[in-house]
């Protein structure tokens, strides 16, 4: 690790390099060198990233338009080039190095402590919103393809049925039952996208609130982290995603279904950070359809957890025989709780 360290730019002599962060897809490393000055080290996993140079490509246009706009090092991800002028190093094994400079004094937090830190990540999410508004979209790669594409998550939800791998399709046919009955309705924002009903945006696609760095003394937002998912999508989904792992008061793997609820005030506080970032650059559609994005958003990630749950648990990390299926019946709780509050939703929505 040091070895590879060691090809960047890094100001002084490294000194260690220790096992960081808790994400699940790329491997991370902190670099200590004997100087104030710490880095990020990372191996990208091209595995799930099969465009590394797309992907990178994407991030250092992404960087600089946001650069432009702000020149708080704090407030923009910097990447470290290496000594020989690159920006990452891809070898030819297909391994993707990369190294960040550290964001001093901030803090991530995998659930809000206060609702002004939830409002806080809107504030975020919708200043990159703001920000890349004038970017075109078309320029950027598409990382993960259709990652956001909930009539082709459904493709996959028919074919796990058909195939019906692991034996399992009838142990869960309530389940199966709640994904189709929805079914028509999911494919919403894809048709009015493909329509020209909504515009085509620079999308975080992974917008929780670990993915925001807070100040750790004034909880005031720093900067957007992990840009791999930085593609072009809809507004909708970045806002519906912040709200399904937000504003829920469970974890997304709750096995009991009575702690499952939509937090309605956290529910407002996000809306109110992001739409007070970003609101005058959203189209009158975009705006209406950003409780449609939680609740299809919600919905597509049941449907994934349950299309992994009948292939055999083959995609996300597993820690118990039904994990997946504990998975499913959050999502579908908390898009009942979507549907029900739909009314509400939108008034209250209707008044930021």
């Amino acid at each position: 690790m040091r070895e590879t360290a060691q090809q960047f730019r890094t100001e002084g002599t490294i000194i260690g390099c220790v096992p960081f962060g808790s994400g699940h897809i790329n491997q991370t490393w902190l670099v200590v060198t004997n100087q104030p000055h710490l880095y990020i080290l990372q191996r990208v996993n091209t595995e799930t990233f099969r465009d590394p140079e797309g992907l990178m490509n994407n991030i250092l246009m992404v960087t600089k338009h946001l650069r432009k706009q702000d020149p708080d090092p704090r407030h923009v991800m910097t990447l470290v080039k290496l000594r020989d002028g690159r920006d990452y190093i891809l070898n030819g094994r297909k391994e993707l190095w990369r190294m960040y400079e550290y964001v001093t004094g901030g803090v991530c937090l995998d659930r809000a402590e206060t609702a002004a830190d939830f409002r806080n990540s809107g504030i975020a999410f919708g200043s990159f919103q703001k920000k890349m508004a004038d970017f075109p979209a078309e320029q950027l790669t598409e990382t993960i393809p259709g990652f956001h594409d909930t009539p082709k998550r459904y493709e996959a939800l028919h074919e796990a049925i058909r195939e019906d791998r692991a034996g399992r399709v009838k142990d869960v046919q309530p389940e199966i039952g709640f994904m189709l009955e929805r079914e028509a309705g999911a494919g919403l924002l894809q048709r009015m996208l493909r329509a020209g009903g909504l515009p085509l945006r620079v999308t975080h696609n992974d917008t929780k609130l670990n993915n925001v760095m807070l100040d750790e003394k004034t909880r005031e937002p720093l900067c957007i982290l992990d840009l791999d998912t930085v593609m072009p999508g809809l507004a909708a989904n970045d806002f519906g995603d912040s709200i399904r792992f937000g504003a829920s008061t469970a974890e997304e793997d709750e096995k009991d279904l009575d702690k499952v609820h939509l937090d309605l005030e956290l529910y407002r506080a996000y809306a109110e950070g992001f739409l007070g970032s970003c609101g005058d650059r959203l189209t009158r559609a975009e705006r209406e359809t950003l409780p449609d994005g939680a609740r299809i958003i919600t919905l597509e990630n049941a449907v994934r957890f349950l299309t992994d749950y009948l292939n055999g648990d083959t995609y996300y990390h597993i820690e118990r025989p039904e994990h997946n299926l504990d998975r499913t019946r959050t999502q579908m709780a908390l898009t009942r709780e979507m549907e029900k509050n739909d009314g509400i939703i939108r008034k209250m929505m209707s008044a930021i």
